[in-house]
């Protein structure tokens, strides 16, 4: 049997017209866009264009895109490139910075980072059970001197979506206000849209966010590559010195290959966004069916009317999400207990906690993530599987009487 692969928030296959396009740049187009002869001009020829194309998918002006190596690098420069550009203006006075509580580690580490050094204060909004980010809570937390607020566009393990145009709103209105009253505080707010880019719209302008993290290999694009919009008046101070790449704000030579399949397979998720939205929303809400159907005792973490359509969370209850994960991988499932860049983690889900499920009930929970390429036949497979690994699971789980 074929594997079946249901772990698409991890990251994706890459699609083909992808690869097509950027394998010119891996043979015999291979020039080094800052070289000045005719191979390196050819070579910034395709960066540039991949440039261009990419800020008119987002709305924005080709200088305010950066690339970058992932979006892990994309979320440090964010926190750390706006606090150092910051500092050299404030001068030692103590800026304050929002997040979530569900966030990935990419933005999460950075400020507890930050935190530790003493040179931000930062408040951690939580989420409701549903994983989602009430904008009248974010709003109360905001002070005179907040800087920052960062919060992920789709959560890449319970998939909820965030009202990011709503926050935005909000920030460009505290922004009015602190101009009339002369606040010395400027205020930025940048979204992590890493797994919302196949589904939901990335027009920046239309969510009033300051920067916005992209990554490559989550839309069948080349893994090592990410984009960074920030707006061009955001005071980012590089992260990483070297020879002074992409306006100074990121130097290292430009991976050529993986800036092309980026611009290409952001083109084709915003031309086939309907359609792929449509077909897997079909199939995850088959997949969530049939569990209910087949097997009792489970819950779905979070609200199927408010996440993303790759997306389905489930308790198991009575089993270890581990145990689960490893039987159906045997049978030629691939999912997840939760973030892959956790999976050495045993401990539950951060996510999950802060939506208030309980850590037994974590433990026991499995991330099913669908894509473009998968069939109503393998969704109807799985589900011939699964019932059989929980039974057994269930039947040779401790049965602990207080």
């Amino acid at each position: 049997m074929k594997n079946i692969y249901l772990d698409h928030a991890a990251t994706t296959p890459i699609d083909g017209q992808v690869a097509n396009a950027m394998s010119p740049y891996l043979s015999h187009d291979f020039g080094n866009p800052s070289s000045v002869h005719s191979m390196g001009r050819e070579a910034m020829s395709a960066v540039k264009s991949s440039r261009e194309n990419i800020a008119g998918l987002l709305n924005s002006a080709p200088e305010e895109i950066i690339f970058t190596s992932g979006a892990t690098e994309a979320n440090n420069l964010v926190v750390f490139g706006l606090i150092r550009g910051l500092e050299k203006e404030k001068k030692g006075q103590k800026m304050h910075v929002i997040t979530s509580t569900i966030e990935h580690p990419a933005i999460l580490k950075c400020f507890q980072f930050l935190e530790a050094e003493g040179k931000v204060e930062v408040s951690y909004v939580p989420v409701n059970n549903k994983g989602i980010v009430e904008s009248e809570v974010l709003k109360q937390n905001i002070q005179d001197n907040t800087v920052l607020i960062s919060i992920m566009y789709v959560n890449n393990e319970a998939g909820s979506v965030q009202p990011i145009q709503q926050i935005g709103e909000s920030v460009k209105n505290i922004k009015k206000t602190r101009a009339q009253q002369n606040n010395a505080f400027p205020l930025y707010f940048h979204t992590d849209a890493v797994q919302a880019a196949n589904f939901f719209s990335c027009n920046v302008k239309e969510l009033k966010v300051d920067m916005l993290s992209l990554s490559g290999h989550k839309i069948y694009g080349p893994k090592g590559m990410g984009v960074l919009f920030a707006d061009k008046d955001v005071p980012l101070s590089p992260i990483q010195l070297g020879g002074g790449q992409e306006n100074g704000r990121r130097a290292g030579t430009s991976n050529v290959p993986g800036i092309v399949g980026m611009s290409q397979a952001l083109t084709l998720a915003a031309e086939n966004k309907e359609r792929n939205f449509k077909k897997i929303k079909e199939n995850r809400d088959l997949l969530v069916n049939n569990i209910k159907q087949y097997i009792p005792d489970i819950t779905f973490n979070g609200d199927l009317e408010t996440t993303s359509p790759s997306h389905a969370n489930i308790t198991f209850h009575g089993v270890e999400g581990e145990s689960v994960l490893l039987d159906l991988d045997f049978n030629g499932v691939a999912v997840s207990t939760g973030s892959a860049c956790s999976s050495d983690n045993l401990r539950a889900s951060h996510v999950l906690l802060a939506m208030g499920i309980a850590e037994e009930d974590a433990h026991g929970a499995i991330r099913f993530t669908l894509g473009k390429n998968n069939s109503e036949q393998e969704i109807n497979k799985v589900t011939e599987i699964l019932p059989g690994i929980i039974d057994r699971l269930r039947g040779i789980a401790p049965n602990i009487e207080q």
